[in-house]
């Protein structure tokens, strides 16, 4: 659903993205992550229309970004980090501005202001002011208003930023119902913890480059981690180190704090492995999960810091 090919963005002297390749599929959730002046923002606006690249091109749903704008303009629903708004105007006098400038049918807008309203949960602040909405709630409206055309493809610059843990709970929750209805979405944002909880495939870009792109699975390889596990048994913790770290496929076992972690080499298969083994022993398995990589942990060994 978006596509990039060798995107660059020159400034003059400074190239503020550098032969950019990603590619975005239809309904997925993609974080876009990187440091201030990694390029982010660039390239949401050049996919967005707003910026020409100086080399390469983009695409949305198969339209060059250059030669079909207008259309792409159709597609594309795009909330910068920063909304502009209006501050004398009502929600839905807002919201009904934004239905007009994109030609929606005037016997039609009523009703796609209210079916938006009711998606970002701001029904009762329909006669509110904009300037009277907190923080969060203006992020809503930011997200109603992009849904205004009904677009395919969201592509929204730091959606939670500066939001309170309810709210960017609630923006959540709202994305994941968006990516049920079968909406591709662009995100970026700096709460990692926040991306890796919805995101199908993540990008990291670095001085206008891609330094990783894919899932947080396939980050592990890159990193040289290996597959991990945490367990707890109800007794002889020791008996159980002793036992895993006898199989083949396990490459380390070892107590740590008060439950075993265990270290598989690449490539094995485990599904089932260690409860099989422990069950033989007559060991009572308490809990057994495995051991997330965190995404904040990947993108500091993946990046070095540096900025335009």
């Amino acid at each position: 659903m978006i596509k990039t090919q060798n995107l660059t963005k020159d400034y003059g002297d400074l190239t503020a993205v550098s032969n950019l390749n990603l590619t975005v599929e239809h309904g997925d959730i993609f974080g876009f992550i990187g440091p201030n002046g990694a390029g982010k923002t660039t390239t949401m606006r050049i996919l967005v229309t707003l910026l020409e690249p100086t080399h390469g091109t983009a695409f949305i749903d198969g339209l060059d970004v250059r030669k079909h704008g207008k259309k792409v303009r159709r597609l594309v629903g795009y909330m910068p980090d920063f909304m502009g708004v209006y501050d004398d105007l009502k929600v839905f006098e807002y919201l009904e501005f934004f239905a007009a400038a994109f030609g929606i049918d005037r016997m039609k807008r009523k009703a796609i202001v209210e079916g938006v309203l009711e998606l970002t949960d701001l029904q009762s602040k329909q006669a509110a002011t904009v300037d009277s909405l907190s923080r969060g709630m203006q992020q809503r409206l930011g997200l109603a208003r992009v849904l205004i055309h009904d677009p395919k493809v969201l592509i929204l610059d730091e959606p939670a930023s500066g939001l309170d843990p309810r709210a960017r709970i609630e923006i959540r929750e709202l994305l994941r119902e968006l990516k049920r209805m079968g909406k591709t979405i662009m995100i970026s944002s700096h709460i990692l913890s926040e991306l890796e909880q919805i995101c199908d495939h993540v990008g990291i870009i670095e001085h206008g480059q891609m330094v990783f792109s894919g899932t947080l699975d396939e980050i592990r390889p890159r990193l040289g981690i290996q597959s991990k596990v945490r367990l707890q048994v109800a007794a002889d913790q020791e008996k159980a180190v002793e036992l895993l770290s006898s199989l083949p496929q396990i490459r380390e076992a070892k107590i740590v704090d008060n439950y075993i972690s265990v270290t598989f080499h690449d490539g094995e298969k485990t599904d089932g492995l260690i409860a099989r083994t422990l069950v033989k022993a007559n060991l009572d398995l308490v809990f057994l999960q495995p051991e997330q990589l965190k995404l904040d942990d990947a993108f500091l060994q993946l990046t070095k810091g540096i900025v335009h």
